[in-house]
């Protein structure tokens, strides 16, 4: 039976943070539900790509619009076998919302498979399922988490750091890593 995946997104989400899961995910079967608050499967939300362009910190540019293909209000976590949290400006602001931290906290709850990239993590620390958990982040992320009761691990972009039902990178040049590892997660093996 394919594995079933949630994919929460928002307006800005970093566009590689929400695509290229989507697809892979897609791409060897998992059914993966892209949704975002207050959104329904008719719409899309703008996303963003980041880069460093020679300033201390990334810029911030239009990217594409990512179609969402579930209704937000529909969402029922006991239908899904695992969560995936995308990075991006998006993250500070769908942590406000009282269903998405109930959602994730659901995931924690029932020890189910999670994914969170780059401040994807700022929505987990949020939820306040972070306690003696060691998780990576985007830099900037790590004292969040250390205020959230986690251990921030300053790992290269192209790593991913898994601890028990939780996977987390740093940002999108760690797709590989993380994509592994939350496969291996959800029971899912690949062999060449």
């Amino acid at each position: 039976m394919a594995k079933k995946v949630l994919l929460l997104v928002g307006d800005f989400v970093e566009d590689y943070e929400a695509m290229v899961p989507f697809q892979a995910m897609g791409s060897i079967g998992i059914e993966v539900d892209a949704v975002a608050p207050d959104r329904n499967s008719t719409e899309s939300v703008p996303t963003a790509i980041h880069d460093f362009v020679g300033f201390h910190t990334y810029q911030e540019l239009r990217g594409h619009n990512f179609a969402l293909n579930k209704d937000f209000d529909k969402v029922n976590p006991e239908d899904y076998d695992g969560l995936y949290i995308a990075g991006g400006r998006s993250a500070e602001y769908i942590r406000l919302n009282k269903r998405v931290i109930e959602i994730v906290q659901h995931f924690f709850e029932q020890n189910k498979p999670v994914a969170a990239i780059c401040h994807g993590i700022q929505v987990l620390t949020t939820a306040r399922v972070l306690e003696g958990r060691t998780l990576t982040s985007y830099i900037a992320v790590g004292p969040d988490i250390e205020l959230a009761g986690g251990i921030w691990k300053n790992v290269p972009a192209d790593q991913s750091v898994l601890d028990g039902n939780l996977v987390t990178s740093p940002a999108w040049p760690g797709h590989q890593a993380i994509l592994k590892d939350f496969y291996t997660l959800l029971g899912i093996s690949i062999n060449s």
